[in-house]
């Protein structure tokens, strides 16, 4: 079966190693027979959660706030699967895709717990470091919102894992 998939990607550099596993997992992907959209947050306007709890309102722009995130919306509605893909930044993913990750939930205020996608994926690359804090984040995020991980990559340079992984999905 095709699925959907999107990839949130919360580096600063457009080019640099996060990006490379997410293009061997797109790579991957799409092999498969999946369809691959990827958002480069770095490169969008998208502000921080005001908590106003006016969220899921409008189906077509579910969060009060008028901004980038909009062209995530209207994609994330139809996905299967979210990828969030991230350097490693003082132990932990971006604040970019933080961000994102935290303006998601006016889409599942709207969408409701059965229609938000229920799969994701965790790409994260960095010479080196401890990734448990990042991993921590990332398992609660998914098991609070009720998605199935189907899995992670975790260092720099892991191309053939990132490709595997896609080809997986």
């Amino acid at each position: 079966m095709n699925k959907k998939i999107i990839v949130l990607n919360g580096a600063a550099r457009k080019n640099g190693n996060t990006a490379k596993l997410i293009d061997a997992f797109s790579d991957g992907a799409k092999a498969a027979g999946n369809q691959v959209n990827i958002f480069y947050l770095d490169g969008m306007e998208i502000h921080s959660c005001k908590g106003c709890l006016n969220a899921g309102r409008d189906s077509k722009s579910p969060c009060s706030q008028k901004d980038d995130m909009d062209k995530i919306y209207a994609e994330f509605e139809n996905a299967d699967v979210v990828v969030f893909a991230s350097p490693l930044y003082f132990w932990t993913i971006t604040g970019t895709l933080k961000t994102a990750a935290d303006r998601l939930y006016a889409e599942l205020e709207c969408l409701g717990y059965g229609k938000f996608p229920k799969q994701s994926v965790l790409l994260m690359t960095a010479d080196g470091g401890d990734y448990s804090q990042a991993v921590t984040w990332y398992r609660t995020y998914e098991r609070n919102i009720r998605w199935k991980n189907l899995g992670e990559v975790l260092g720099k340079g892991k191309i053939k894992e990132a490709y595997k992984l896609g080809a997986s999905i």
